[in-house]
This record gives structure tokens, C-alpha cells and sequence, in this order.
């Protein structure tokens, strides 16, 4: 029974619903992991100044290319529930729609963000060497929109087609490539923070282009293909207001970040943006677990959904939040215990830095358990096809009470209100997330008894 092929109609109990979703849990795992060894490479092989640039200009590629986010979670959303009406056919038009939208956009994306590098980290507050590393690096990232967009669309679509564990595969070739191009390119060539760039664009060709081929193939056992298609604005729009709220996430950690660092260099000059470059990467390793789970489930809530099995919905649910919050305290506890030790890998050369990192990296932690909650929340709004809802947890929590947080909490405590700022943002945001949850809960119990 353990074997079988785990399909979006089944009834699912927690093992099923654990073993269908952490291939994703994987595959955010390892992106980050990837994500981290770059910085590692930078940090240790390049210098102190180029981390804390890539860090400072890693914002800008990532703010223009949310769009995949967007049409990667609201398209899936839909593609989920069209699959739950039974409908293949249209399910594979829309599909194809949304992924060649995103070629398009992409490659305009590209080419308008290539000439915005520079006077976007001048702006940031990037001088001298720190602006010349972080425009050599933001530029070649910018180029590499194209297949950012993709990797991350398909990083959903895959979960939707009951392929949960070929995007885990995917992720980890595109990883390994990324690791290997690291260590050779930055490590034993020297070619600096160009290295780290082409790194990852390759590695983003891996997990963004060879999945168009999967997809591409009609022999494929996916259940979804991509081919000719329709354009659609009215099904375009509702996918954009749909993934609004992964759209809205994405624009406002970026954002967000830049704000932090500002703030930082204020506080803390370069030690600053580099400790939190720092936070950043350890954090993506905690948070990855809640995104995959977020990822993982969604179609499953969409399907249900659009079949109109409410009382699959409800059970879903339930056991998400219990096992979220389980994970939650766990993660919260367990990065207290390891945090010095992966402070001490990136910047043990620097014992001020460690210092100033290893304090600041327990105060952000406190964030964790929160956000899990709030994460899980804007999805499953989304997966339902509520992205007014999904947009109103996303927007407080990220582009209305951090920004907020770091402009007040910095006023009062210093740099201990800059660290503290996003574990306030988020607890505010939780108390909004329960309100929703407490009345889809009521609904939800209503259709049940009515079936």
C-alpha cells in the first residue's frame, strides 16, 4: 500500500499527507542549501566586502522576478482546481498559457533589470568596491531572470501533476550543479563574484529549462502538458490576483530587505548587512520547511476544493495546523541550539562579526514559530481561490508591519529593535491569520454538516 502512487483524489491520513508533501519539503531544503553555499563560497573565498554586496543587491534580482511566484502559485491554484472538475483538457490549456506568459515576461524582466543593477545599488548605499561587486554580480542574475521564473513555477506545477517527487529530483540536479560550479568556479578558479553568478544561472537552467521538455513530451505520465494555447486575460488576471499574495510576499521581502539593510549600514556599516546576509541564508534552511509544506499541500486543497469534497478539506486542515505547529516549536528550539555553529561557518574568520551575528541570529529566531502559521495560512487561502484573503495576510505581515517595525522598534532599542522587528511583524500578523482560520473554520463545519 506504502508503494502505491499517492493521487491528488485520495483520502489522506498523516502518512499519506506527510509522504506526498516532503518531496517539496525537500525541495525548498535543498534550494536553500544551495542558496547557502554560495554565500559560503563568497563569504570565505571572495572577502567579507563582496558577501556583504551580493547580499545587498540579492534583493533587487528577487523583487523583479516575483512574477514566477505569482503565476506559479495562483496558476497552479487554478490548473488544481480545473483538474478537480475534471476537466484535463482546459487544465493543460491554462497550464500552457501561464508558462509561456512567463517566458515572455521574463526575458522583459531581463532586460529592464540589467539596466537597473547599477543605480539601484548606488541607491542602496553601495560605494567604492561593495557597489562594483555588487553590480557585477546583480547583472548576470538579471540575465538569468528567464529561468529563475521557471525553476520557480515549476517548483508548483510539479506538486500538480502528481509529480511531487521528479521537482524534488529536478532541484536537486539543478543544486548539485549549482555546489559543483561553486567550488570550481569561485573556490579553484578565482573568478570571484561573477563565479557565484554563472553558478547559478546554470544551475537555473537545470531546474528551469529541462522540466519544459518533461512537460513538453505527450508520452509523459504527468498530468498536465504543455502545448498550443489560448491567450486569456480574464484567466491570466484571476492567476495574478490569485498568486497576489505570493506575489505580494516576495515584493515585500525584498523590499524589506533592502529597508534592513539600509538600517543596518546606518547601525552597523558593512558588519551589519553581512551579518544579516548571514541570518538570511540559516533562516531560507527554517523557513523552507514551512514553504514546502505550503507548496506540498496546496494542490491538494485546491483539488478537494474543486471537487467540493468538503469534508476531506476540513481534515486536511485540521491535521496541518497540528503538525505546523508541532514543527514550529521544534525549529524554534532547535535553532537556538545551532545557531553559533553556523554563524562561526561563514564568518568565523572575523571574531567581531561572529560575535555581532551569533546574538543577532538568536533574536531574529524568535520569528519562526509564527511565521510557520502565517505561511501555511496565505497558501491555503490561495489554494482555495481566495486571494483576497491570501493578499491580506501576506500584505500585513510583510509589507505593512515589518516596514513599520524596522522604522519604530530601531528608534527605541537601537540595532536590538532592527533584529527584533520581524518576529513583531509576524506575531501581529498571526492574530490576523487565527481570525481568518477560526472563521473558514466555521464554514467549513457548516458545508460538511450540510453533505
Amino acid at each position: 500500500m506504502s508503494k502505491q502512487k499517492i493521487q491528488l483524489s485520495d483520502h489522506f491520513d498523516y502518512s499519506r499527507l506527510l509522504r506526498f508533501v516532503l518531496p517539496c519539503i525537500g525541495t525548498m531544503l535543498f534550494t536553500s542549501i544551495y542558496g547557502v553555499v554560495d554565500g559560503l563560497c563568497v563569504s570565505n573565498f571572495v572577502g567579507k566586502t563582496a558577501f556583504a554586496a551580493v547580499n545587498l543587491i540579492m534583493p533587487v534580482p528577487m523583487l523583479v522576478g516575483s512574477a514566477g511566484f505569482m503565476l506559479g502559485t495562483g496558476g497552479s491554484a487554478i490548473v488544481g482546481i480545473t483538474l478537480g472538475e475534471g476537466d484535463r483538457e482546459k487544465a493543460d490549456r491554462y497550464f500552457s498559457l501561464f508558462v509561456w506568459t512567463s517566458v515572455l515576461v521574463g526575458c522583459l524582466l531581463a532586460a529592464l533589470g540589467f539596466l537597473a543593477v547599477k543605480p539601484a545599488a548606488a541607491l542602496l548605499g553601495a560605494q567604492g568596491e561593495m557597489l562594483d561587486y555588487a553590480v557585477r554580480y546583480g547583472r548576470i542574475l538579471m540575465l538569468s531572470l528567464p529561468t529563475f521564473i521557471l525553476q520557480n513555477m515549476f517548483q508548483s506545477f510539479f506538486v500538480t501533476a502528481e509529480k511531487p517527487h521528479l521537482g524534488f529530483a529536478f532541484t536537486v540536479a539543478a543544486g548539485l550543479t549549482n555546489m559543483v560550479l561553486d567550488v570550481v568556479l569561485v573556490g579553484s578558479l578565482h573568478w570571484g563574484v561573477e563565479g557565484a553568478a554563472i553558478a547559478t544561472f546554470l544551475s537555473q537552467v537545470v531546474g528551469g529549462i529541462i522540466p519544459l521538455f518533461y512537460f513538453l513530451d505527450p508520452k509523459s505520465h504527468s498530468s498536465i502538458h504543455l502545448g498550443p494555447t489560448l491567450w486569456s486575460g480574464r484567466v491570466l488576471g484571476s492567476a495574478c490576483i490569485n498568486g497576489s499574495s505570493e506575489l505580494m510576499t516576495n515584493l515585500s521581502m525584498s523590499l524589506v530587505n533592502i529597508l534592513y539593510n539600509y538600517q543596518l549600514l546606518r547601525f552597523a556599516g558593512e558588519n551589519g548587512v553581512a551579518a544579516y546576509g548571514v541570518i538570511m541564508y540559516a533562516a531560507f534552511l527554517f523557513v523552507a520547511v514551512f514553504v514546502g509544506y505550503a507548496v506540498g499541500s496546496a494542490p491538494i486543497v485546491s483539488y478537494h476544493y474543486g471537487a467540493r469534497n468538503h469534508a476531506e478539506l476540513n481534515s486536511i486542515y485540521t491535521k496541518s495546523l497540528r503538525l505546523l505547529g508541532t514543527v514550529a516549536a521544534l525549529m524554534t528550539a532547535l535553532s537556538m541550539v545551532i545557531i553559533p555553529h553556523v554563524a562561526r561557518i561563514f564568518v568565523g574568520y572575523d571574531p567581531e562579526l561572529l560575535a555581532l551575528t551569533s546574538h543577532a541570529f538568536r533574536v531574529y529566531a524568535l520569528c519562526f514559530f509564527p511565521k510557520g502559521f502565517n505561511i501555511f495560512g496565505s497558501s491555503f487561502f490561495t489554494a482555495l481561490g481566495d486571494g483576497v484573503t491570501s493578499t491580506l495576510i501576506s500584505f500585513l505581515r510583510t509589507l505593512l508591519l515589518q516596514p513599520i517595525a524596522l522604522l519604530l522598534l530601531p528608534a527605541l532599542w537601537g540595532i536590538e529593535g532592527v533584529w527584533l522587528a520581524v518576529t513583531a511583524a509576524e506575531a501581529g500578523a498571526l492574530c490576523v491569520t487565527v481570525l481568518m482560520f477560526i472563521a473558514k473554520d466555521k464554514v467549513f463545519h457548516y458545508r460538511k454538516a450540510s453533505c
